[in-house]
């Protein structure tokens, strides 16, 4: 069962293009990744997935919701945007606590506990998410995202701003989110990542899919390294 489906999508602006003719389908279970270069189109198609961006033409659902319905599909998916903090106002703890209740959680304070000991947040549970480190206000994003244990998770960049002990942490814990049977979906621009937990992916260049299958379907050269395909196929667009 698919749990994203997207047939022939566009998204123009003006003049420019920013998607054109996207179809994807990525299956429950699977450890989808989207490569790409900056600017290539990965968060205009994140943000239409997860219902912030009005699409163009074409055909999106996300867990069988229509991007045209936000809230209902933000209360089904785990969302790590590219770029955005948690409230400046709020503390982490109290953020999470919200998280918690606009979602109808039971259990919030220990949602809320395992997530803060998991991160390792507890010495800055007082502390207003603007006073925050880069690195810390990522981890809190991580956490409202994750406190649901939502069957899909959209994660744009989601080991940006971790260092190295909480980036295997974060990768532990999404490869055991698969085991599971739910279904992550992830833009990242660390191939290594990519070629660690992906089952399948699809790169995107300057608004189009230009290769997509399994990692092995997409070394088609013997031996050939994900970073060596990816030069080849962006440089050939």
């Amino acid at each position: 069962m698919a749990v994203i489906e997207v047939e022939k999508l566009c998204k123009r602006y003006g003049d420019f293009d920013a998607l054109k003719d996207v179809s994807l389908a990525i299956e429950k279970g699977e450890f989808f990744g989207l490569l790409g270069p900056n600017g290539a189109g990965k968060t205009t198609l994140v943000r239409i997935l997860t219902g912030q961006l009005a699409l163009t033409a074409g055909r999106a659902r996300t867990m069988g919701i229509s991007p045209d319905e936000p809230v209902a599909l933000k209360m089904k998916v785990g969302i790590v945007p590219e770029a955005e903090s948690p409230p400046t106002f709020l503390t982490a703890i109290e953020f999470l606590q919200l998280v918690c209740r606009i979602r109808r959680l039971d259990g919030m304070d220990d949602r809320v506990a395992r997530w803060m000991d998991f991160f390792q947040l507890d010495e800055k549970k007082d502390v207003l998410c603007r006073d925050l480190s880069k690195g810390q206000r990522q981890k809190v994003m991580l956490a409202a995202a994750f406190i649901s244990e939502p069957e899909l998770l959209i994660l744009d960049e989601p080991f940006i701003n971790l260092d190295p002990i909480f980036q295997k942490r974060l990768r532990e814990y999404l490869q055991g989110v698969v085991k599971e049977g739910r279904t992550v979906f992830m833009c990242s621009h660390i191939l290594e990542m990519v070629e660690k937990l992906c089952t399948r992916l699809a790169v995107i260049n300057q608004g189009r899919i230009v290769a997509q299958g399994t990692l092995d379907e997409i070394r088609s050269r013997q031996g050939e390294r994900l970073e060596d395909v990816f030069m080849r196929l962006v440089e050939a667009g």
